[in-house]
């Protein structure tokens, strides 16, 4: 499992998926999305544009990240 540090209040699912190149595209994150491959807290999810916070951790395939706020 990889920690993202989130600078803001929130960020995009197809936003972290292409900022950590889990797709490699923003096209790409939303096919992974829209076929159900993407998972937050265990869940399918399906929306493209999903808020993530701290605490709430993304899986695709074999990849796990958990959203931490960032260390000031």
């Amino acid at each position: 499992m990889q920690d993202f540090q989130l600078q803001g209040e929130f960020i995009e699912l197809n936003v972290l998926l292409k900022l950590l190149a889990l797709a490699p595209s923003g096209g790409g994150a939303k096919a992974l999305i829209a076929a159900g491959e993407v998972h937050v807290d265990g869940l399918v999810e399906t929306r493209i544009r999903r808020k993530l916070r701290p605490g709430q951790t993304v899986s695709v395939a074999d990849d796990e990240i958990r959203i931490v706020k960032a260390v000031p």
